[in-house]
């Protein structure tokens, strides 16, 4: 079973190039299911209404796009739609997972698991696909490893049922292209309902065996963190699992995928200072501040009392378009932009991660596996290119994420 096919059509600029709404003050919009809100821009406005508890994300599941939208973002035992004690109670589930000393200790082999990449892609040789060759297999090897998932017996995953998986939590329902569309008809297997179910299935038993037997996997860290706190509902236990292990291995392949046709495409001559850590860890930083996992940046808020927000009184009740993509453009706070120094640290934090009581579970994961990533393959090969043009590239469709479904490349 391959991916889902491409769309090879030439009209799609990279998604460093994407237009993105100027920032400026809060004004009203239309979502695209016909819901009114309030479209926010400005770096300082987005940022209020990511942290301001008056600003809340529960019940909006359904709210902003045609169809539902993707399960990820659409399923009210997600994470992302619960605010209050609930969504406290399994977010502080999830912190005592994710420790310090754990992140430490994860280090060492998702290092390992890229250098591993990088020395199998020099020993082939050139010429190369390096989605094929790198941006999937790493993602993968470090997912499967940190969920358990990387041994013999039920708990074994490959990758092609993850990526068929995959594709279904982060299905986008409002974008019906005519390579999903088809594929959909022909296989009844690529069906997003069956494969979401089977996917539960198989997270809802992977979770029993985890508190029969546990070992030192995320895995059997959150269930044991969820079992000692008490309280936290075995469907959003559930759902929690199938979000870190699906949207964690595609987030970081887009994020790799897309930064390679950025850097390799517009800015080769960048390409070789790479090899320098700290060099590395602020161009990271800006590749993850500026270019977008997909073609939407915004995510909705609904105020639950009045509140002022840049200059401008937000009604109760009202729901917010919080654009992160134009907020990390906002000159005022970033006026150098994309194209200046990579090598130059952002004025301001990103919101690529979002803020407050809803920022990102992964963010340390696609930092770390970004650093790595760059680092290591430019040591390794400094001379590399792409050998398609960047207006060339086919790209991946169908969620909530873009990037190329092949990246042709020499040395």
């Amino acid at each position: 079973m391959s991916s889902a096919a491409p769309d090879t059509g030439t009209d799609l600029p990279p998604l460093h190039r994407l237009p993105v709404t100027p920032a400026r003050a809060p004004h009203p919009t239309t979502l695209p299911d016909g819901t009114p809100a309030w479209l926010v821009t400005r770096y300082h406005d987005v940022r209020q209404a990511l942290t301001d508890p008056r600003f809340t994300r529960g019940a909006l599941h359904t709210v902003g796009t045609p169809g539902g939208g993707a399960d990820v973002a659409s399923n009210p035992a997600s994470l992302f739609n619960q605010d209050g004690p609930a969504h406290r109670r399994l977010r502080s589930t999830v912190q005592r997972a994710f420790t310090a000393r754990a992140i430490a200790d994860w280090q060492p082999w998702v290092a390992e698991a890229v250098q591993q990449a990088v020395d199998a892609l020099a020993a082939a040789g050139p010429p190369a696909d390096l989605v094929t060759a790198f941006t999937r297999p790493v993602p993968f090897a470090v997912t499967t490893r940190l969920m358990g998932l990387d041994g013999d017996g039920p708990d074994h995953l490959d990758a092609e049922r993850l990526r068929r998986w995959t594709r279904a939590v982060l299905a986008d329902g409002g974008a019906d292209t005519p390579a999903t569309q088809d594929r959909s008809a022909q296989d009844p297997a690529q069906d997003p309902e069956s494969a979401l179910a089977e996917y539960a299935a198989f997270t809802a038993e992977l979770i029993a065996r985890r508190r029969r037997t546990p070992g030192d996997d995320l895995v059997s860290r959150l269930v044991h963190a969820a079992d000692q706190d008490g309280g936290v509902p075995e469907e959003s236990l559930v759902h929690l699992v199938c979000g870190l292990t699906a949207s964690g291995n595609e987030s970081v392949t887009g994020a790799l995928g897309n930064a390679l046709v950025y850097l390799l495409g517009e800015r080769p001559e960048h390409w070789p200072r790479l090899a320098d850590p700290d060099t590395t860890e602020r161009t990271t930083e800006r590749l993850l501040h500026f270019i977008p996992l997909g073609d939407d940046e915004a995510t909705t808020r609904r105020a639950t009392e009045p509140v002022g927000l840049g200059g401008v009184d937000i009604p109760a009740g009202a729901v917010l378009a919080v654009n992160l993509g134009s907020a990390n453009r906002d000159r005022a706070v970033f006026p150098d932009g994309l194209d200046a120094d990579l090598d130059t640290a952002l004025p301001a934090p990103t919101l690529a991660f979002s803020a407050g009581p809803h920022y990102c579970l992964g963010a340390w994961r696609m930092r770390l596996e970004m650093r790595e990533s760059l680092r290591r393959l430019a040591t390794a090969l400094p001379g590399l290119h792409l050998t398609t043009p960047v207006h060339r590239i086919a790209w991946q469709l169908g969620t909530t994420t873009r990037s190329p479904a092949r990246l042709p490349a020499a040395w």
